[in-house]
């Protein structure tokens, strides 16, 4: 994973009043809980002093209260009470377990993983889906989530893999892509033809008017949305579990239709749609050797995997500038 980098992990939904959720994030086993004010707490699932799960006692006070003995851990990681030693005796500075800082909005909640003194305010989201209505579907995929996102910047498969929804049509003749960055967001641009036999695919600076073509996003570390239209969206947010699961999180946004009821049902059939679609790609993903991606490795990856490539470059950028 990327160090210094806000990671959507959750949505909100999940986390409710009064009550302690364990999840595994980032290769790390957290509790989150919501305090009196409704903000959300995270810290390590792991008692400091034997090693007790976190998750597995109660809310106390905005506290979390380990079960095996009492001690009481604050949002901030530090133990407040040792029940064992009384209310009277200070407690060592070494009584603590790791905290994370939490955002939350647009029906998500991020972590900050990273150092304290890089924090960055607020992470980036796709503003303009705050003006829309969506229903989300979370599938849990067994692979590296770096696999996972490389397969929405794949403008090369859709013929195969998609034959029967958003592939059909046989247009396996790829023009660049174009891929134009803005700091930690790449846009690219997608131009698949049908191949007639005698056509040559164009270079990336070969395609005019590319502004104009059919275009996606994807910024780090682990949010994509697929531009239809002004008025529809679909995203994703691939949450890292561990080195080999990944949890997406994939919604379709629209604001085409938004009398409630009827609204509802397009929504819902919008969903089951990008379900059919994201279990065409799960099947194929799941079995990629290796799990993992990286910038170098044994693949012979051709023209049409520019984003793909743009992607581990500057993935791997992010990783040695940490």
């Amino acid at each position: 994973m990327i160090y210094n980098q806000w990671y959507i992990i959750l949505e909100s939904k999940e986390i409710g009043q009064n009550k302690l959720i364990k999840f595994k994030r980032l290769n790390e086993n957290l509790t989150l809980w919501r305090d009196k004010t409704g903000k959300v707490n995270c810290i390590t699932d792991r008692c400091c002093h034997r090693g007790a799960s976190l998750a597995d006692g109660k809310i106390v006070d905005n506290n979390i209260e380990c079960p095996f003995h009492g001690f009481q851990f604050g949002g901030d990681g530090k133990v407040k009470i040792i029940p064992a030693n009384g209310k009277n005796t200070p407690i060592p500075e070494s009584q603590h377990v790791k905290a994370y800082y939490t955002y939350e909005n647009y029906g998500f909640i991020w972590i900050w993983w990273g150092d304290e003194n890089k924090k960055i305010s607020e992470p980036f989201f796709f503003k303009e889906l705050a003006e829309m209505t969506y229903s989300t579907f979370v599938d849990h995929w067994n692979c590296h989530y770096s696999r996972s996102i490389e397969n929405q910047l794949d403008v090369v498969h859709l013929p195969f893999v998609h034959r029967t929804t958003i592939g059909a049509g046989n247009k396996t003749l790829v023009n660049g892509p174009v891929v134009v960055w803005n700091k930690d967001l790449m846009t690219f641009y997608v131009n698949n033809i049908l191949d007639d036999g005698n056509t040559i695919p164009l270079k990336t600076d070969e395609i005019p008017d590319f502004e104009k073509l059919f275009h996606l996003q994807f910024h780090f570390p682990n949010i994509w949305q697929n531009i239809i239209s002004d008025k529809i969206r679909i995203f994703a947010a691939f949450v890292p579990v561990d080195e080999e699961n990944t949890i997406i999180y994939l919604r379709n946004y629209q604001k085409f239709i938004t009398i409630p009821v009827i609204r509802d049902i397009t929504n819902y059939f919008l969903k089951i749609s990008n379900i059919i679609i994201l279990r065409q790609d799960k099947k194929i993903v799941i079995k990629q050797l290796p799990k993992k991606s990286t910038l170098k490795m044994d693949e012979r990856l051709i023209m049409g995997d520019k984003p793909i490539i743009e992607y581990r470059k500057h993935r791997n950028e992010l990783i040695e500038s940490k």
